[in-house]
C-alpha cells in the first residue's frame, strides 16, 4: 500500500511539473509576452520592458523607468501590417518614468513601435533593431477568464496524468480520460469561445473560418481525447491511444500561446 501511494503521489507530481513547464514556456515564447532589452546611455544601464499587448480600453501606455531627467525618448507607432508612416511623439518626464502614448484599437489590432532615447549628443534605438509589435483586445470579464485559465489547466494536468497513466497501467485509465475529455470541453469549446469573443470580438477564429492557432490546437486536442474516450471505452487496455492524446495534446499545447492569433486587416 504504502509503495502505491507513493507511486501515486510521484505520478500525480510529475504531471503537474510537466503541465507548469509546458505552461511557463508556451507563456514565455508567444508573441504577446514583452521584451525586455537593456540599453547604456550616458554610462548608465537602463532597462525597457516593451509591451505587446493591450487589453481593455484606453489607450496605450509605453513607459521607460529612470531617474535621469537629463534622459529624453521619442515613441514611434503606426498600423500594423501596413506601410503607413511612423506617427512620432514625445515622452514626457513624470513620476521617474518617460511615457507616451499609442492610440487605442479596435479587437485584434495592431500597432508596431519603437523608441529612441536621448542623453545629450548620445542617441541608442530600442529596441536595436526593427520594432515591437503589440495587439489590442477587448476586456474579458474574470468570471469567465478566470475559470477558462483554470479549466485549460487541469485539462493539460489530467491529460499528462493519464498518459502516465497508460504507462504505468495503475487502472483508471477510463476515468481520466473522461476527466480530461470533460474538462477540454468545457475550458477549451465552451469557455474558449466566450472568451475569444470578448478578446476580438468573434467565437471561433479556427477552422473552418481562419488561422488562428490557439482555437485549431485546441480543437484538435478536443478531438484526439474524444477518439481516445471511444476507443477506452469499447476496450478499458486501449493504452495507445490515451498515450497518444496525451502527448499530441502535450505537443499542441508547447505552441506559443497566440501565435498566428487574431489580426484586423487595416484595409
Amino acid at each position: 500500500m504504502r509503495r502505491l501511494d507513493t507511486r501515486f503521489v510521484g505520478s500525480w507530481a510529475l504531471a503537474l511539473l510537466v503541465t507548469v513547464a509546458a505552461a511557463y514556456y508556451q507563456r514565455k515564447t508567444g508573441p504577446t509576452y514583452p521584451v525586455s532589452q537593456t540599453v547604456t546611455l550616458g554610462g548608465e544601464e537602463i532597462t525597457v520592458l516593451l509591451e505587446r499587448a493591450h487589453p481593455g480600453a484606453g489607450d496605450q501606455p509605453v513607459t521607460v523607468s529612470t531617474d535621469d531627467t537629463t534622459v529624453s525618448g521619442e515613441l514611434f507607432w503606426r498600423r500594423y501590417p501596413t506601410n503607413e508612416e511612423f506617427t512620432a511623439a514625445s515622452m514626457e518626464y513624470e513620476d521617474g518614468r518617460l511615457i507616451a502614448y499609442m492610440p487605442h484599437q479596435p479587437p485584434a489590432g495592431k500597432l508596431e513601435y519603437r523608441l529612441r532615447l536621448r542623453r545629450g549628443s548620445e542617441t541608442v534605438a530600442v529596441p536595436a533593431r526593427g520594432t515591437v509589435v503589440t495587439r489590442f483586445r477587448g476586456a474579458v470579464p474574470a468570471y469567465f477568464l478566470i475559470p477558462h485559465i483554470l479549466f485549460m489547466f487541469f485539462a493539460m494536468t489530467y491529460s499528462n496524468r493519464a498518459g502516465i497513466e497508460a504507462v504505468f497501467r495503475e487502472g483508471r485509465l477510463r476515468y481520466y480520460t473522461q476527466v480530461t475529455v470533460l474538462l477540454l470541453c468545457v475550458g477549451g469549446m465552451i469557455l474558449g469561445p466566450i472568451v475569444q469573443k470578448y478578446a476580438f470580438g468573434a467565437f471561433w477564429t479556427g477552422v473552418p473560418f481562419g488561422h488562428d492557432l490557439t482555437d485549431n490546437k485546441t480543437l484538435v486536442a478536443f478531438v484526439g481525447w474524444l477518439i481516445a474516450l471511444v476507443r477506452v471505452r469499447k476496450n478499458p487496455q486501449s493504452r495507445s491511444w490515451v498515450l497518444g492524446a496525451a502527448l499530441l495534446t502535450l505537443v499542441v499545447f508547447l505552441i506559443p500561446h497566440s501565435l498566428l492569433g487574431s489580426e484586423l486587416k487595416y484595409e
